[in-house]
């Protein structure tokens, strides 16, 4: 079968654009053709290949699965409509990239979740594929599908196309789910029956019976890991396209919108040592030019300053760049800002996320105005020319002052810039401004504030386009339908899952994508399905009602969250547990896994 599809993709290659996304045979890929295995699993990321191979997630899973014996692990990704139009029309189904094969044919199909708005991906990945999309229609020759990712932890409005739902981390969990699956099969064990056993394995969430609580899964030492230091390397431009070395995981900085920053605790780093030897053996097996140093909080690695140290001078003479995907404005100390520029320098990216420190008192941005200007002084002193910030609008207590604040922090970083260039370079320097909006996340201590209102956010986006200077800024906003229909999703429970259906089935399909997003689409959908969206969305909740994901539990209490809720009305910080002792989120006790820092074990 797989020589037949190799052969009918080939011929419908050059009709369709980028024919680099569905070929194989890339570097450091497992020959698929080659292996013998008896068990056979699918990693499958919801969108293009050239966003999907940039998920360190892919890599993770698909090197550990590979690695056990008698398993073989293949890539999935969504082709484009004009490549999934052309497999529909030749009758061709969604195939494994490194074989060939049909997708159906596998014994399992883990689906990773990386936002809500890629659920009709989902859906369509699975109709590709030849797969029943409802869980409940699948029979006991189809592949155990299961999903993961920071979107597992609501799994309600999905529930309905998984069998299996894995919440937290998945290098343990992966190799556990896929050796009960085996071993079940092996055992002539029915669909049901399978599913029973699967929900044996902690942090497994099995849709089929019920709502039963489910503790995510947590690593206790990433040290134990082996980092994938010989990722594919795509034959084209991906996004991040780079070398990408984990450096911790967890954020305690307890930013009260910030959903990863509550799911992803406690802190735990790796040695100074794993990450330099990871770095150089990756940049060796890959032959990439930039080095990535990934987690949601880099600078906050107790040895940062070390590693930047240590890699720079390996990297001396080399031409290969660091880079840090954001910085706290706290973070570009003279250290960070001299040994990042040793190397080639790349962008500075800030998130001061409000405009005003009132604002940033109560989302918890332990940020000052004075920290985020002397940061982009040093910055551009030592030769940046460029720093992108990131806003959010629809917080909490927002008031069109904390709107207009937006405007002028940034003109005051403006001139904070052009005051340490030469003037002769003045004209290069140039604030990228991106603004967001708010969506209440479940597990954060906003999960029950309101979103405003579509109306009312276009209105705080119009004022702030009017006082934002116009010389020197690129002012960009993350559109507001999407994220009204993010949190819809975000939000909901077993109900959404007939209004996703109905979306992809009008044609949802790319809705992360600004140019392939219908609101009107999903608003049909959502009255068809007889979903109330507004009232999802636009409804604040009370602090002790029953939310459609209390039964999966982050390991942070429901109390601390409440607690820190009522903290930022009062305008009150909470400090990071990893600097100044316990804040009582309650998760060390809860998971039995307390922060690790790369000198030992702090608590």
């Amino acid at each position: 079968m797989s020589e037949a599809v190799r052969e009918a993709v080939a011929r419908l290659l050059p009709r369709v654009e980028q024919p680099s996304r569905y070929v194989d045979c890339e570097w450091n890929a497992v020959d698929a053709r080659a292996a013998r295995a008896s068990y056979r699993a699918a990693i499958a990321y919801p969108d293009v290949y050239d966003v999907g191979m940039a998920n360190q997630a892919i890599q993770i899973l698909y090197a550990a699965l590979n690695a056990v014996d008698g398993v073989s692990c293949e890539r999935v990704f969504v082709p484009w409509k004009d490549m999934a139009d052309a497999l529909r029309d030749a009758g061709v189904p969604l195939y494994a990239l490194e074989s060939h094969d049909p997708v159906r044919e596998f014994d399992m199909v883990g689906i990773t979740l990386p936002h809500e708005l890629a659920y009709t991906n989902v859906l369509e990945l699975l109709d590709l594929a030849g797969i029943p999309i409802r869980a409940a229609d699948r029979g006991e020759s189809d592949p155990l599908v299961v999903g993961g990712g920071p979107c597992a932890y609501n799994p309600e409005p999905v529930a309905a196309f998984f069998d299996a739902v894995l919440v937290g981390d998945g290098e343990e969990a992966v190799v556990e789910i896929v050796e009960t699956h085996r071993r079940c099969k092996e055992a002539g064990l029915t669909r049901s029956e399978t599913l029973a056993e699967l929900a044996r394995v902690r942090g497994v969430y099995v849709p089929a019976l019920g709502a039963r609580r489910v503790v995510k899964r947590t690593i206790s030492d990433l040290g134990a890991f082996t980092s994938p230091t010989c990722p594919v390397v795509p034959y084209t431009d991906v996004v991040h396209d780079r070398v990408a070395i984990e450096v911790l995981r967890g954020c305690a900085r307890g930013c009260r919108f910030c959903q990863a920053g509550m799911i992803y605790r406690p802190v735990r780093e790796r040695s100074a040592d794993d990450i330099i030897r990871d770095a150089m053996t990756a940049l060796r097996c890959t032959g990439y030019d930039e080095v990535s140093l990934t987690s949601l909080s880099t600078a906050d690695h107790s040895a940062f300053v070390e590693v930047l140290r240590r890699l720079g001078r390996r990297l001396s003479g080399t031409d290969v760049s660091i880079s840090v995907p954001s910085l706290r404005a706290d973070a570009l100390t003279p250290d960070v800002a001299r040994l990042l520029g040793d190397v080639k320098r790349t962008g500075l990216t800030l998130a001061p996320e409000a405009g005003t420190q009132r604002l940033r008192d109560v989302i918890n941005k332990n940020v000052t105005e004075e920290g985020l200007l002397d940061t982009v002084a040093r910055a551009f002193a030592s030769g940046w020319r460029r720093v992108k910030l990131y806003f959010m609008i629809g917080l909490p207590t927002e008031t069109d002052e904390d709107v207009v604040g937006i405007a002028e922090l940034v003109e005051r970083v403006l001139l904070a810039a052009r005051d340490v260039v030469p003037p002769n370079e003045r004209g290069s320097v140039r604030v990228a401004v991106s603004v967001s909006t708010f969506v209440p996340k479940p597990h954060t201590p906003f999960q029950w504030e309101a979103q405003p209102p579509l109306a009312e956010v276009r209105r705080r986006q119009e004022l702030l386009r009017q006082r934002m200077p116009k010389k020197g800024v690129e002012l960009s906003y993350h559109d507001a339908e999407t994220s009204f229909v993010e949190a819809v999703l975000a939000r909901g429970g077993r109900e959404v899952a007939d209004a996703i259906e109905e979306a992809w089935r009008r044609g949802a399909r790319f809705d992360a994508w600004t140019q392939e997003f219908s609101l009107e689409r999903w608003r049909l959908a959502f009255e068809t399905a007889g979903v109330d969206a507004s009232s999802i969305a636009n409804r604040p909740r009370d602090p002790f009602e029953p939310l459609p994901w209390s039964h999966i539990s982050s390991g942070v209490s429901e109390a601390f969250l409440r607690a820190e809720r009522s903290r930022a009305y009062a305008r009150q910080t909470t400090p990071d547990c990893t600097f100044e002792g316990c804040t009582g989120c309650g998760v060390c006790g809860a998971l039995g896994v307390s922060n690790v820092v790369a000198g030992g074990v702090r608590v």
